[in-house]
């Protein structure tokens, strides 16, 4: 009974902490300006998330050690910093985004300037992270997390025409007026949100931190291989309620409180309520979860005590890198920068850094030093293999179809 709980609570969990700023703006911006036809992104983005992940999480379980310490120790020193350096410039952006989307979603519900909330909300950030238990910031905040169903809701009280929505997502076709080069700029924006680095960071040092064993691959594939993917459908629907309210009509989404206005002329202002919750619950925890992964993986590659599994003071440096990261986070924010830009120049630059990250996991979790019998099997590694070589085209064309299309104008 103990596991069956811990597996529904894992997979409840997945689906409500999927979704983050990325995948909020990227899913509304492409279903307000595309419709449907980069739904495969999507897919793509959740099998190959689910897979690294799946990686990330047996490697953690396994070896009880998590990803950046092995990486340093097996790639040596230099390759590591390379890896780190790239991923964690993208991870502190990102992280720096999610702290901007809290701010964003209070200013929803208070009408309060964004920019008088963003140093609270990275004080309020910083507090969490430091005092509060590791299982309680995870299942709390992906619980909360749920309420954004109310988009699926929302598009079924909507009253779709879903043939046309099937229609559109199964046989993707490029919109009268829009370039192909516009178009593979946002399949290249969603495909980066999906599969954003810190959450493999995460999934494995969160392992260690709730010290997995052998025992629990089970929990964690199911948390892995049903979780995410229901999440991923939370991104569909996201995209879909733009689709159905803004397309016809040729508005341009640009804003959070856009994104949220399908739910609030389907549902009303219950709606709105769980809209606003999931919407806080979704950055915050977000923004909670990029804030550890900066933390973790600085600390696993110099080899310093990390993690909340330890008391603040044993772990004083990784706290520091973690209160640093927040300090940088809401500086660059006062600068006045637009947080929707940030978030999605932040996940563009995602898939630039997916090469860096994903590589070494692969690597990794085919050495039987540290994984015993339980290294890839032939599916992982050709799923893993396959996805390699996405990531590098995406990396590779993601900065110059950014330059190219102004940032996708």
């Amino acid at each position: 009974m103990k596991k069956l709980f811990a597996i529904a609570l894992g997979i409840l969990t997945a689906i409500g902490g999927f979704v983050d700023i990325g995948d909020l703006v990227a899913n509304g911006l492409v279903g307000a300006r595309f419709g449907m036809s980069l739904a495969w992104v999507v897919v793509v983005g959740i099998v190959g998330i689910c897979v690294f992940a799946e990686m990330s999480g047996r490697v953690a379980a396994v070896s009880g050690r998590a990803t950046f310490d092995l990486i340093r120790e097996r790639l040596g020193p230099r390759v590591g910093l390379l890896n780190l350096a790239a991923s964690m410039a993208v991870t502190l952006l990102t992280y720096t985004a999610e702290i901007g989307g809290v701010a964003l979603a209070l200013e929803l519900a208070t009408s309060v300037n964004p920019y008088l909330w963003i140093p609270v909300v990275g004080a309020a950030v910083w507090l969490v992270l430091w005092r509060v238990r590791f299982s309680l910031l995870e299942n709390a905040f992906g619980l909360a997390g749920l309420a954004l169903i109310v988009f699926a809701v929302a598009l079924w009280q909507l009253g779709p025409d879903w043939s046309a929505l099937w229609e559109s997502a199964s046989r993707p076709a490029l919109p009268e007026g829009e370039s192909r080069a516009v178009y593979f700029y946002y399949a290249i924006a969603l495909f980066g949100a999906a599969m954003t680095p810190y959450e493999v960071f995460f999934f494995s040092s969160g392992g260690v931190e709730e010290g997995w064993t052998e025992k629990d691959l089970g929990v964690m594939r199911a948390n892995v291989f049903i979780g995410f993917p229901l999440g991923g459908l939370l991104s569909l629907a996201i995209a879909a309620t733009a689709a159905v309210t803004f397309l016809p009509q040729g508005i341009q989404v640009d804003s959070l409180s856009q994104i949220g206005l399908p739910v609030g002329l389907a549902l009303g202002k219950l709606g709105l309520a769980f809209l606003l919750l999931g919407f806080f619950a979704a950055t915050f925890g977000a923004a909670c979860e990029t804030g550890l992964s900066v933390g973790y993986s600085i600390s696993q590659y110099f080899g310093w005590q990390w993690g909340k599994f330890v008391e603040p003071l044993r772990a004083a440096r990784f706290h520091t890198v973690v209160l640093l990261s927040t300090i940088i986070g809401v500086g660059v924010l006062l600068t006045t920068v637009d947080p929707i830009m940030l978030t999605e120049y932040s996940i563009v630059f995602s898939a630039v850094a997916l090469p860096l990250t994903y590589f070494p996991i692969l690597v990794v979790a085919n050495d039987r030093t540290y994984m015993g019998n339980h290294t890839n099997g032939r599916l992982a590694n050709t799923l893993g293999t396959i996805y390699l070589f996405i990531v590098g085209v995406a990396a590779v064309a993601a900065i110059p179809l950014m330059v190219l299309t102004r940032a996708g104008q």
